[in-house]
């Protein structure tokens, strides 16, 4: 009959343990409000440029698109390239405050 050696897998689940990564909530709960205050910043200052420029119909949308990118490439970088050490997932960095930006980013491209 076959032995269970409860030394080794008691160093197998503690390996498992250490392989998963455990993150603050506190710091992941700043780390999104940075995101938020960062997109929503960008957008206003993005909406006044692109009323101020003129830009009309799909330019000021993709004025945003493209400002909203350069802001995901620069937190990214912020977090030195290893997002998963600051967030849960990329789609936190890339997609969160996304909309809400576009909503301040309509209320300032229209009103300049």
């Amino acid at each position: 009959m076959a032995g269970h050696d409860s030394t080794s897998s008691g160093k197998k689940s503690s390996e498992a343990a250490n392989d998963l990564p455990t993150f603050n909530s506190e710091n992941l709960q700043s780390n999104m409000k940075v995101i938020y205050y960062s997109r929503t910043f960008m957008a206003i200052i993005a909406g006044v440029i692109a009323g101020i420029l003129g830009f009309t119909s799909w330019k000021g949308f993709v004025f945003y698109f493209l400002v909203m990118a350069i802001n995901s490439v620069g937190l990214i970088a912020k977090a030195g390239f290893s997002i998963h050490s600051y967030f849960d997932s990329w789609n936190q960095i890339v997609l969160d405050g996304f909309f809400g930006g576009l909503m301040s980013f309509v209320l300032f491209w229209t009103y300049p």
